[in-house]
């Protein structure tokens, strides 16, 4: 089991930011997986309370996750998501080169199921609105490094918008793309404001299967990501 006591990014008396793996749910899973809940009694760092994480990220997601470390702190961060506050970055490679160096997705998002392929989200006019800004970092094999700065955060939004915003969806993408490949899309960054307080911020370290696939850290660092 993966140690989230060595993948600490930030922490303080409100606040924790893990480098969550990708493969570790945050909710329990139907399967019975580990999930986020089988470490928490690890992060406590000190305080009779368990950590409780205020936002999500998808299972095969890595990167910064937000955990509060008290009922208020958590009660707070929350708005601060809810309200937009939230300074969010995203790294992904998806299949294929967009046209253009950046841009914006304007599109909204809807959830629709089936009893053949489960749920997902789709583009539809009368869905919640989603927009989501994109630049270009590098590209290798037809492939593209994409750095994502989402203004919402609708479910799967990232994934949904580079399919159908740029063309190609994420490498190994369960739901959107093609499955086989470790889905890389990582959680880069995130900053929630305190007022007057500094920010609880923290950047999560490129993950090896970016390296694999053919993008070095040394593209984000150029970049300034």
């Amino acid at each position: 089991m993966t140690l989230l006591t060595d993948r600490v990014l930030f922490i303080d008396g409100e606040a924790i930011i893990i480098d969550k793996p990708a493969g570790l749910p945050v909710d329990p899973p139907r399967d019975g997986a580990m999930s986020l809940e089988n470490h928490l009694a690890s992060l406590t760092f000190g305080f009779q309370r368990w950590p409780l994480a205020v936002h999500r990220l998808d299972r095969d997601t890595s990167g910064c996750l937000l955990l509060a470390r008290n009922p208020k702190a958590h009660k707070r961060f929350t708005a601060a998501f809810e309200a937009g506050t939230v300074e969010k970055r995203y790294l992904a490679v998806i299949d294929g080169v967009p046209e253009g160096d950046m841009g914006t997705i304007d599109l909204p998002l809807k959830k629709i199921s089936s009893a053949e392929e489960g749920w997902r989200m789709v583009p539809d006019k009368k869905g919640k609105s989603a927009t989501t800004h994109w630049t270009l970092i590098g590209t290798h094999q037809d492939r593209a490094l994409i750095a994502f700065r989402p203004e919402t955060g609708r479910t799967h939004q990232i994934r949904v918008h580079a399919l159908h915003g740029l063309g190609a969806a994420i490498i190994g993408d369960p739901v959107y793309g093609r499955p086989g490949e470790p889905m890389l899309l990582h959680s880069r960054f995130l900053s929630i404001p305190r007022g007057a307080k500094p920010p609880v911020q923290a950047t999560a370290p490129l993950p090896d299967r970016f390296v694999d696939a053919g993008f070095p850290a040394t593209l984000i660092d150029d970049a300034g990501l």
